[in-house]
């Protein structure tokens, strides 16, 4: 719990109160005074210490709460928002650019099996009726943070994937390693609402916004190589893209 802000208030000043209690709080984000997820002191508390009235605190937290600085949760309190992961749209995984970011991803398996292919998804991995596949679900956290659900399949002529290697590397990392050469992916992005199973999971409320991916991704060969439906908390998790003129 953060007690005891040191932001100076001018009365004197043009600039409106709640706007100079914005300014300091955004200022103690930016130099990491306030590091992520730390917890403030409720408003009453606050504006005891700065000696401003409830309403003037409440606007002011609200505006923070508006520009995504701060987040309210029930049981919590308020914290300072984590910082977002922002992915480029480029073929590569969630491991990938964390460890690129700086992170230390984490990985636990769900559930892991050896399954034969269901038809939806034997027809978007261009395989036979029949044909076998490893299906697993992963939810992989960064920071202690719960960041994503992931649901894949994955063909299984190419190598043979087990839990503890799923649990130590990123998926597109151990097929790299098994001599396959990613091409291009075919990707939706979306967004919903976090049911009661993704909430617990990811450590949110039901309800919570989440954002959604769905990928088919393709080798140099021109074979569909995995297929999956991942969930991201959209409170810590960005996708970013350029555009350009045609």
């Amino acid at each position: 719990m953060v007690s005891g802000l040191n932001i100076p208030i001018d009365r004197t000043s043009p600039v409106p109160l709640y706007y100079q209690v914005v300014q300091g709080i955004e200022a103690a984000i930016h130099s990491g005074v306030l590091e992520p997820g730390s917890k403030l002191d409720n408003e009453i508390e606050l504006a005891a210490q700065l000696k401003l009235s409830r309403p003037t605190m409440r606007k002011a937290m609200d505006d923070l709460v508006r520009s995504g600085l701060l987040v309210r949760k029930r049981g919590v309190g308020t914290q300072v928002v984590s910082r977002q992961v922002r992915r480029p749209l480029e073929l590569s995984s969630l491991f990938d650019d964390l460890v690129r970011d700086g992170s230390k991803p984490h990985t636990e398996v769900l559930n892991f099996a050896h399954i034969e292919a269901p038809q939806a998804v034997a027809e978007q991995l261009g395989l036979a009726s029949g044909a076998m596949v490893y299906h697993f679900g992963r939810l992989r956290t960064a920071g202690r943070k719960p960041l994503a659900l992931m649901e894949n399949w994955v063909r299984d002529d190419l190598t043979e994937l087990t839990q503890s290697e799923l649990e130590k590397h990123g998926l597109y990392q151990l097929l790299r390693s098994a001599g396959v050469n990613f091409s291009l992916a075919h990707q939706r992005i979306g967004a919903t609402i976090a049911n009661g199973y993704q909430a617990e999971q990811l450590e949110t409320e039901p309800g919570s916004a989440l954002v959604t991916m769905e990928r088919t991704a393709v080798d140099d060969l021109g074979r569909s190589i995995e297929t999956g439906r991942h969930v991201y908390r959209a409170d810590s998790y960005s996708f970013e893209l350029t555009l350009v003129q045609r």
